[in-house]
């Protein structure tokens, strides 16, 4: 299972305090069940704000209507040929890949 990241952290302990808050101002309960009813709904309702929480790089791109990748070549308007960076698969002169210099 993943890690949760920051945002997930910080959206979900936000909503458990504000939530707790709220809930308790309005239900107006004095009794030890009535708190531990709220607090239980309050982590639960945090628990799934932080789930909800859209991860990094998961989203994904929308592409422009009347373009596909399969009928008319690139996405880019290009001739669909492979673009690959020059230095990638380079070895430098001491026998390395070029990125561990």
């Amino acid at each position: 299972m993943p890690r949760p990241t920051a945002a997930q952290l910080a959206y979900g302990s936000a909503t458990v305090v504000c939530s707790t808050l709220v809930m308790l101002l309005l239900s107006g309960t004095s009794t030890g069940i009535g708190v531990a009813v709220i607090g239980i709904a309050a982590l639960a309702l945090g628990l799934l704000v932080a789930v909800s929480v859209p991860r990094p790089g998961r989203a994904k791109a929308a592409r422009p209507p009347g373009r596909s990748r399969t009928a008319g070549g690139a996405p880019d308007g290009g001739a669909g040929e492979a673009r690959v960076h020059a230095g990638a698969g380079a070895e430098s002169r001491s026998g390395r890949h070029s990125l561990r210099r």
